[in-house]
């Protein structure tokens, strides 16, 4: 019938095979975890820095990643090239849109709407503060 000295080995065998699979995937997941910490600040710093080439506009006194300084006259959009002017005797340089390390001119940029906070499991921040409000506005109508 039942035989003792078998579930116990049998349970011991379960046990082993879970904790085994537990072992093979904690150090797979860990790395995942680590590669994504490590690549998400490069990956955004990286679009920050697209964004940023991409709406250099005539006027924008730039540095190249060279170190060059100069004054963006004239965009090429064809071969994707500015043509700069550097210096106080006013030298033009042509160069490839990628090779601009910053954008030294601030523009006044439109005023933008706050960006709606996402809490943890995507709840919008929006709907909690529609029940604050409302919350508000029953109290005071109580009051009243």
């Amino acid at each position: 019938m039942f035989n003792p000295v078998f579930l116990s080995s049998s349970a011991a065998s379960s046990a082993n095979s879970s904790s085994a699979a537990l072992v093979t995937f904690v150090p797979i997941i860990l790395l995942c975890v680590l590669m994504w910490l490590v690549m998400r600040p490069s990956s955004k710093r990286r679009k920050e820095e697209e964004k940023m080439r991409k709406n250099a506009q005539i006027g924008d006194d730039i540095t190249t990643i060279g170190g060059i300084c100069g004054r963006i006259v004239g965009i090429k959009e064809d071969n994707d090239s500015l043509i700069i002017e550097t210096g106080t005797d006013r030298i033009k340089l042509r160069i490839k849109r990628w090779a601009i390390g910053s954008v030294d001119t601030v523009h006044d940029a439109p005023a933008e709407p706050p960006k709606k906070k996402r809490r943890f499991f995507g709840k919008k921040e929006d709907a909690e503060d529609s029940a604050a409000k409302s919350k508000e506005e029953k109290l005071e109508q109580q009051v009243k």
